[in-house]
């Protein structure tokens, strides 16, 4: 039986999941709960519910393993199929990349919620300072790119999806990267390229358009 991964239509938790396992090649098969713009995900899908005491996707079901949160998933995957990996081989290059990928969440995506409701009033100090938090850790992971590496820690990991997966709501919500982080532009740029993460993004871009939502500027649907 293939794993199961529920996931959510504007889910950037879920999709940070999903790319995870389309980049490992991962027999998994991805349950979109029912959303709405409205009601969001009300009523809660059941499994969701047993699974995840937090009541929130992504939920994954791998036999008699049922796990959430998508840190401990990207975990999970990594386990079961090291190749190819997707954290660093070193034990300071894991800690770099797992830091990276925790402070896309709970750093750089805080930021990022603070904007939702905020769209048609971004001159509000609320929204105002959102930004330029968000800005300002722009321009931090620019700095961590300016050696030349193509990756935050060199090589692609789960830190790059997590991030990118938190630009795609950071441009959509009103605090685009800024133009003078050129390193961290190319970054996208290669990023969108990579067929899972194209295929994720461009689904979810796609879904903001049937609904009367703002896609981000930089994926093309």
């Amino acid at each position: 039986m293939p794993m199961r991964l529920y996931s959510g239509p504007l889910s950037m938790f879920g999709a940070k999941a999903e790319i995870a396992a389309l980049e490992k090649g991962l027999d998994v098969r991805v349950e979109m709960v029912p959303f709405d713009m409205k009601a969001l995900y009300e009523p809660k899908h059941p499994e969701v519910l047993r699974v995840n005491p937090k009541r929130q996707v992504p939920v994954l079901i791998d036999g008699d393993v049922e796990i959430f949160d998508s840190t401990q998933i990207f975990e999970y995957f990594e386990e079961i199929k090291p190749q190819p990996p997707l954290w660093p081989t070193s034990v300071r290059g894991r800690a770099r990349a797992r830091l990276l990928e925790m402070k896309s969440d709970e750093v750089f995506f805080p930021h990022i919620v603070r904007l939702m409701g905020l769209q048609r009033s971004l001159d509000d100090p609320a929204a105002v300072a959102a930004i330029g938090a968000a800005v300002s850790y722009d321009r931090e992971v620019e700095a961590l790119l300016a050696d030349g590496r193509r990756y935050l820690v060199g090589d692609y990991s789960y830190a790059d999806i997590a991030f990118y997966m938190a630009q795609f709501f950071a441009d959509r919500l009103g605090a685009p990267m800024p133009l003078d982080v050129g390193c961290l532009l190319a970054w996208r740029d290669r990023m969108t390229a990579r067929p899972a993460v194209r295929q994720v993004a461009t689904a979810m871009a796609r879904y903001l358009v049937s609904v009367g939502g703002r896609k981000p500027g930089f994926i093309a649907v």
